[in-house]
């Protein structure tokens, strides 16, 4: 029973090296094959797609810069508010104390 066993495991060895062999040559025919295929793709094709690419990003930058620009004053708008914000219960007070020093009389030398 375990001659049979072993005589399987080795069957099983033996189909599975030949199937990746025939594997390994179909790939290798293939790339043969394919080999002018994939020259005409990396000569003719590529520079196609990046001049579409090329196309297709400056199309979606027109379309997108408007956007950009808005975005960019709000940002700018709302950092300044940021800064301002917190300052406003001093300059209120400055200009209270300013107004207190314009108003009073000036002193007699």
């Amino acid at each position: 029973m375990m001659g049979l066993l072993a005589l399987l495991a080795v069957l099983v060895a033996i189909g599975l090296a030949g199937a990746i062999a025939l594997a390994f040559l179909v790939k290798a025919m293939l790339w043969v094959v394919l080999l002018p295929v994939r020259i005409v793709f990396w000569l003719f094709l590529v520079p196609v797609l990046f001049v579409v690419k090329l196309v297709f990003g400056a199309v979606l930058l027109l379309v997108a810069a408007p956007v950009i620009i808005v975005a960019t004053f709000a940002a700018i708008v709302a950092a300044l508010a940021a800064l301002v914000v917190p300052l406003l219960p001093v300059l209120f007070i400055a200009f209270v104390v300013w107004l207190l020093v314009r108003s009073s009389k000036p002193a007699v030398a």
